[in-house]
């Protein structure tokens, strides 16, 4: 038995490396698109919000001087702060700010749900005769701030410009990596693990993130994302014909509306030439819940699988590349199980039989080999590639540094997969807002006492 999990969790690692190669070498690859006028083209943009006051002023404000004849409409989910009353104050003066609001107990019900809401106010409000391939759905966070280029370089003509082009997901980069502001509660040590969450999140979305959707763009399968999306209403329609509403109950919202899109018949692009920016977490806590609902929409997703295989949509590489990625939960928690199971048998060989020590002592160096090829590598080239490419004015040491990090930060992984089958045993599918930055404390006499 041991002989097989030992052969499984190395077939694990091979293929592991394999598929960072393939990921890695489009990446490097990815060709530039030309931007295009942006005005052939009707922008609505959906902001979910809820409890988003400390930072939704900012996001309206920024988006009203960068995109003004782009419409935005604000989806207020039940907030219990002063979210409603910020946004209203734009749109009694502003008619492109629209304030889209749920009550419960329809409200709090998920993201998809609160899309779907203002799909059906956008709708009522547009034009019968409206052309409805030329208006453009694009969903923004509320702490979302899109480049100024962004509806230009989706206008192009590889992209919207090409009727074959469903949807398209911008790149997305964290706003606040290079933030160094010490929090005066957290200790020299607290705020230093802080610092690497934050550069971590940015590395992994332009770098590891960014190589899959290349892949995927190869194979016809790219992801969306729930940030930076992209869709043209005409086939929002089309999916809600077809199953009901445009988006639906996974807890990855985003990437199965992808899904749709390419069972759809249409394509979804990515784009590299333009990004939005977004908070990364500077608390663990924060995170694990962030990506633990993440792992638990992934998982949900697996159920698309058989659809995806019929589909005269996608071919042989799409169906590997997206049943691979909707199965990878499952390999990671068998690989982890494996794993503990071998290191726990040996641990006991060697309590009961000390010559064996001495065996394994003398094996080490080819046991370290064997890891770091199979293991440390395959993370660590991820700080070299994000010198080069997002980070030039980085020294090689610290792009080492980078790569090591990444080798200990991608073990959150295995948490959150825990956490998230855990939970859909448990039948707990409810989504759980991750608090903002700026509100995560909790102020005592002018001074942060408290992260949360």
């Amino acid at each position: 038995m041991f002989s097989i999990l030992n052969a499984f969790t190395v077939l694990l690692g091979v293929a592991f490396v394999t598929y960072i190669v393939f990921i890695l070498v489009p990446y490097l690859r990815y060709p530039k698109v030309t931007p295009a006028d942006s005005g052939a083209f009707e922008w609505h943009f959906f902001i979910p919000c809820r409890d988003e006051e400390a930072v939704i002023e900012t996001t309206v404000t920024r988006a009203r001087r960068d995109f003004p004849a782009a419409h935005l409409w604000v989806i207020d989910d039940d907030s219990e702060d002063a979210t409603a009353m910020i946004v209203q104050r734009f749109a009694d003066t502003d008619p492109h700010v629209h304030l889209v609001q749920r009550r419960r107990p329809q409200a709090r019900t998920g993201k998809g749900d609160a899309l779907n809401f203002a799909y059906h106010r956008l709708l009522d409000w547009l034009p019968v005769a409206a052309d409805r391939s030329r208006v453009i759905v694009v969903v923004v966070d509320a702490d979302g701030e899109m480049e100024p280029n962004a509806l230009d370089v989706c206008s192009a003509d590889d992209i919207f410009g090409d009727p074959e082009v469903g949807a398209a997901q911008i790149a997305v980069w964290m706003k606040n990596r290079d933030d160094v502001m010490p929090h005066p509660q957290r200790g020299r040590l607290g705020n230093a693990f802080a610092r690497y969450l934050l550069r971590m999140q940015d590395l992994e979305f332009r770098t590891t993130i960014a190589a899959m959707q290349s892949l995927r763009a190869k194979t016809g399968t790219v992801g969306l994302g729930g940030n930076g999306q992209f869709t043209r209403l005409s086939v929002l329609d089309e999916i809600g014909v077809q199953y009901g509403e445009p988006w639906h109950g996974a807890l990855l919202e985003d990437y199965e509306l992808g899904v749709h899109v390419v069972l759809a018949g249409y394509q979804v692009k990515h784009v590299f030439d333009t990004q939005v920016h977004q908070e990364a977490l500077p608390s663990l806590r924060r995170l694990l819940t962030q990506r633990t609902r993440w792992a638990q929409g992934n998982i949900q997703c697996v159920k698309y699988i058989g659809e995806v295989v019929k589909s005269h949509h996608i071919d042989s590489a799409g169906v590997i590349e997206t049943t691979y990625y909707l199965i990878l939960p499952f390999l990671q928690m068998l690989g982890g199980a494996a794993f503990l199971v071998l290191f726990g048998s040996q641990v006991y060989e060697w309590a009961q039989n000390p010559v064996a020590v001495q065996d394994a002592i003398g094996q080490l160096w080819g046991i370290a080999g064997l890891v770091s090829i199979l293991s440390v590598a395959p993370f660590a080239v991820w700080g070299f590639v994000y010198k080069v490419r997002c980070e030039p004015q980085a020294t090689w040491l610290t792009a080492l540094g980078w790569g090591i990090g990444v080798w200990f930060y991608v073990y959150y992984m295995y948490i959150c997969i825990a956490r998230a089958f855990i939970r859909i045993i448990r039948r707990r599918n409810g989504w759980s807002k991750t608090r903002r930055n700026a509100e995560a404390h909790v102020y005592v006499n002018g001074s942060v006492a408290v992260e949360r």
